[in-house]
């Protein structure tokens, strides 16, 4: 006679498979504790006490970095499709546990800070387009994409950032105390600098570093504000849903952090750098640096996709 698994037994099995990807601040204990799990854990058993699929809401997939020294060009390539087959393989893990399965409802934050980022409309369009085809090629049918543009608020796209942060932003004045107090504030604030500043370096951008570095500092802010505004339009949209970040985040905390593929940089993602197979396993690189130790481009379907790699042994 089979033993009948306890839904509670059933919910910390499929948070099991969530958390095997925990991405964790640095410094932080290796393995999952109570309190890690709580806020998670009681979504995912809500979610199996009415029967129904769990949601896994993650902001992600924006646009691509305009800076191409770390990417292929705006649009999706073989970086974006490994994160995505992941997520799908996620989804199928997880069905096994738990057959009405989960979800993943991918929030694409390109439109809410595009214009901070550097990044016209017109390629967020482009990418959402592609991304969606990908998602559809691959058969991944527990992945959905929700943007800006589905609020459907009939507004352009500068008047929906300005809808977003009046109804649902805290003041920047805000954001830079937090950042001034220290702590997740200021490591949060110190990664987006970062990425603003090194997508501000552009081969053809002409400046000094010292000026793309304040410009990414004043941006950082705006970012974040923005970030958050978006976080709490999808807390009051998704309310029962699971909810995940790309970013670490510190134990106890309403997200999870979750890594989407292999990179020995933990804030590099997939919209920030290239596919590089190595050995038959697909792993993220800045493009400048795949060329740099040799890799051969591979293209498909007319389009830069990818790069191969192959080891030096001895």
């Amino acid at each position: 006679m089979l033993r009948t698994v306890l839904p509670s037994a059933r919910a910390a099995a499929v948070l099991r498979l969530l958390m095997a990807y925990q991405r964790r601040l640095p410094g932080e204990h290796p393995s999952p504790c109570p309190p890690c799990e709580a806020p998670h854990l009681r979504r995912i058993e809500a979610a199996m006490a009415e029967g129904r699929e769990i949601q896994l809401v993650l902001p992600a997939f924006p646009a691509k970095s305009p800076n191409r020294a770390k990417t292929l060009s705006h649009l999706p390539d073989m970086a974006e499709r490994v994160a995505l087959e992941f997520l799908q393989s996620l989804c199928d893990r997880i069905e096994r546990v738990y057959p009405p399965g989960a979800r993943f409802i991918i929030c694409s934050d390109g439109r809410v800070f595009g214009d901070l980022i550097g990044v016209p409309d017109a390629d967020i369009t482009a990418y959402r387009r592609e991304l969606l085809a990908m998602i559809e090629q691959i058969g991944a049918e527990r992945l959905d994409v929700f943007d800006l543009d589905d609020v459907d608020l009939g507004l352009g796209h500068d008047a929906m950032r300005e809808h977003l942060v009046t109804h649902y932003a805290q003041p920047v004045e805000s954001v830079r105390a937090e950042v001034k107090a220290g702590g997740q504030a200021l490591s949060i604030y110190r990664g987006m600098t970062r990425f603003l500043f090194e997508d501000q370096l552009g081969p053809d951008y002409e400046g000094s570093r010292a000026a793309a570095l304040r410009e990414a500092r004043r941006r950082a802010y705006g970012v974040i504000q923005r970030s958050r505004a978006w976080g709490a339009l999808l807390a009051e949209r998704f309310a029962d849903a699971v909810r995940l970040s790309i970013h670490p985040q510190p134990c106890g905390a309403d997200k999870l952090g979750v890594l989407l593929m292999e990179t020995a940089d933990s804030w590099l993602t997939p919209w920030h750098g290239v596919a590089v197979v190595v050995d038959g396993q697909a792993e993220l690189a800045k493009r400048a640096d795949a060329e740099r130790l040799g890799a051969t481009l591979v293209r498909r379907g007319g389009r830069p996709s990818h790069y191969v790699l192959s080891r030096i042994t001895g």
